[in-house]
């Protein structure tokens, strides 16, 4: 007998959804019936995985070496990580802190899991990264929405802490940041984590941008604490994003309780994966070469935006983000976006998905693809906002 009761889904999976996975899949369908997309509207960076990449890959599978791993990665994988953090950072780190993870985004799960209990409040800056609020949001996590400013690029200060409501057990900050690409400076960021220090509130450093700036190196968290959690992942720098293969650096009193709950909850991350992210250790010259590619990208871009008559960009000092206000054409964004991708053929995301008060007079450029790509993309948008002008 059927029953008449209605199952519905359960309140963490009535999060928002991350919209530029929605202006993706509304582009690829433009793509799918023949029209050509510029698609400006995801961090994907150009060129992929060199090939000795994904040769690794391919030994690995040959080899059969792809079973299970320890739940926090292979040894020789968290020790070349570590000796990332030595050539970037002249820092040591002991690879018993270090966690391989299914992405960066398996990286915040297990790191807001072990960190913070339901009901807690974390602090995130707006506009951010759409999934660090959803996530938390999932998790049965409070966020506490730090409305950053445009004079400090739309990064969160001290001030801004310290005028809270109400305390907060964690803050989650991101240096260079998605989607403004603006970055924290030393003094500043030392600054944060002296407040957190005094304020017993756990810190999240977002640093999967990290090797990706233009006129300064990112500094890491760990430059200033051991008691942080660092996320990164082999998605940007290294150009890996669907290999899935992130990672964490922990303090030490995290590590035995995400071990515990990566063992439960994913097991391991990708065997594959993690051999091809070793091989990408050793291929660092070759992405070092990109960065050219990516400042010529912005620098195109910027020109472009702002000859088009958007002159309201936030600091584009790393990453491959142009975060602009559009506000003289525009407060709906997902609508701009719209009608911009049918118009246009260029797919970018609506500032919404970052921020969702402000973010409607806003949206988020993303120059990490092809050069022909950002110079066609510029003129079709300087005429399409003419059009709109006229």
């Amino acid at each position: 007998m059927k029953s008449e009761q209605i199952v519905q889904p359960s309140e963490r999976g009535r999060i928002k959804a991350f919209l530029a996975m929605d202006v993706l899949r509304a582009a690829n369908a433009r793509q799918a019936s023949g029209e050509r997309v510029l698609h400006l509207e995801l961090g994907e960076p150009g060129g992929g995985a060199p090939e000795s990449v994904t040769e690794a890959a391919a030994r690995a599978m040959r080899g059969r070496a792809t079973g299970y791993t320890n739940a926090f990665g292979i040894d020789e994988l968290r020790a070349g990580i570590a000796g990332l953090y030595g050539r970037w950072h002249d820092l040591a780190i002991d690879r018993g802190r270090i966690a391989v993870t299914a992405g960066a985004s398996g990286g915040f799960v297990l790191a807001f899991l072990a960190a913070f209990d339901p009901g807690d409040r974390v602090a995130v800056a707006d506009p951010g990264y759409p999934c660090y609020r959803n996530t938390l949001e999932a998790l049965g996590i409070e966020v506490v929405r730090i409305e950053a400013k445009a004079e400090n690029g739309f990064q969160p200060t001290v001030a801004d802490l310290e005028a809270l409501a109400q305390p907060v057990h964690g803050l989650v900050i991101a240096s260079p940041a998605n989607p403004t690409g603006s970055m924290i400076g030393s003094g500043d960021l030392a600054a944060i984590v002296k407040w957190c220090e005094r304020s017993g509130t756990r810190l999240v450093s977002d640093e999967i941008y990290h090797g990706i700036t233009f006129d300064r190196p990112a500094e890491t968290v760990l430059r200033h604490t051991d008691n942080a959690i660092i996320v990164n992942s082999f998605s940007k720098f290294f150009a890996m994003t669907g290999w899935r293969i992130g990672w964490l650096v922990l303090p030490d009193d995290l590590v035995a309780a995400v071990e515990r709950l990566a063992q439960n909850l994913y097991i391991s991350a990708s065997t594959v994966g993690q051999h091809a992210a070793l091989a990408a250790l050793s291929a660092e010259d070759v992405y070092r070469r990109r960065l050219d590619v990516y400042r010529r990208n912005r620098d195109i871009l910027l020109a472009g935006l702002t000859g088009a008559g958007l002159d309201r960009i936030a600091p584009a000092e790393g990453a491959f983000y142009a975060y602009a206000h559009i506000g003289a054409y525009s407060d709906d964004s997902i609508a701009f976006c719209s009608r911009l991708l049918a118009e246009t053929g260029i797919a970018i995301t609506p500032g919404v998905d970052f921020d969702p008060v402000r973010g409607h007079e806003f949206v988020r450029f993303s120059y990490a693809g092809d050069t022909a790509d950002i110079e066609e993309a510029c003129k079709r948008f300087g005429g399409w906002l003419e059009s709109l002008r006229s």
